[in-house]
C-alpha cells in the first residue's frame, strides 16, 4: 500500500459515522459492508475540494483498485475536477472497471464534458456497447444528463432502446433515461413506449417512474398507465 493510500485510508477514518456506515450499507447490496467507511457525502466533497489541490491526488489516482468503498467515491470526485478533457476521459477509462455499485457511478459529473459534448457522445457509443455493467450504466446517465435538452437528437433515444441487458442496475438506468426524457422531450419519447421498445421491466419501471414525475402532466399519466405490459 502506498503512502498516499495510507493517508486517505486514515482521514476517511477520521470522518467516520457508524450510523450512516449501516444506512449506506443497506442501499448498496452489491458492496461488502466490510470495505464501507461511512462518510457523508458533504464531508467528502469537501475532503475532494482540498486534496484535489495537493501533489498527492495524482498519485492517489493511479492507485488501484482501491480497498474502500469511500476511496472510490473519492476517486470519482477528483475525476469531476479535471478539467482537461482527453486526461478525464483516460482517467475515467481507467477507473469505470473498478466501479462496483450504482452509487459511485451515479455521483460522477464531470464539469469538463459540458464543453465537449460533441466528442463526449462518440465516447459514450463506446462505454454503452462494453458489457461492464457500471459502465453502460455511466454512459446512459451522461447522456441524460447533457443530452436531453439543448443537445438533444432523437437517435440518442436508440441508443438507449438498443441495449438489452440482463443487470438490474443497467435496467434501472434505461427506466430512470426514458422517465427523463418523457419529461423533457415527450413526443420523442412516447414513441419508444407506444412501441413497446424496451423489455418487458424496463417499459413499465419507466411508466412507473414517469408516473411519478411531477415533470409530467395528468392526461399524459393517465395515457401512460393504458400503456403497461
Amino acid at each position: 500500500m502506498s503512502g498516499v493510500e495510507l493517508a486517505v485510508q486514515r482521514r476517511l477514518f477520521e470522518l467516520q459515522d457508524v450510523k450512516y456506515r449501516e444506512f449506506q450499507s443497506r442501499l448498496m447490496p452489491t458492496v461488502d459492508p466490510e470495505t464501507v467507511i461511512g462518510v457523508r457525502m458533504p464531508e467528502l466533497r469537501r475532503l475532494a475540494r482540498e486534496f484535489s489541490k495537493t501533489s498527492q491526488a495524482a498519485e492517489f489516482l493511479n492507485t488501484l483498485p482501491h480497498r474502500y468503498y469511500e476511496e472510490n467515491n473519492l476517486h470519482g470526485l477528483l475525476l469531476e475536477r479535471i478539467d482537461d478533457y482527453d486526461r478525464l476521459i483516460a482517467a475515467l477509462d481507467t477507473f469505470l472497471p473498478y466501479v462496483d455499485n450504482w452509487a459511485t457511478c451515479d455521483l460522477m459529473r464531470p464539469r469538463a464534458f459540458k464543453n465537449h459534448l460533441p466528442e463526449l457522445v462518440i465516447k459514450i457509443r463506446e462505454w454503452l456497447v462494453s458489457g461492464s455493467t457500471y459502465t453502460v450504466r455511466f454512459g446512459i446517465e451522461m447522456l441524460m444528463s447533457f443530452y436531453l435538452d439543448g443537445h438533444f437528437k432523437p437517435e440518442y433515444l436508440e441508443l438507449v432502446a438498443s441495449i438489452r441487458s440482463q443487470k438490474y442496475y443497467v435496467n434501472m438506468m434505461i427506466a430512470w433515461y426514458f422517465a427523463t426524457a418523457l419529461a423533457k422531450q415527450y413526443d420523442a419519447a412516447i414513441l419508444y413506449i407506444e412501441g413497446h421498445r424496451l423489455e418487458g421491466w424496463a417499459h413499465n419501471k419507466t411508466i412507473q417512474k414517469a408516473i411519478e414525475s411531477y415533470r409530467i402532466t395528468d392526461e399524459q399519466k393517465e395515457y401512460l398507465r393504458t400503456l403497461k405490459v
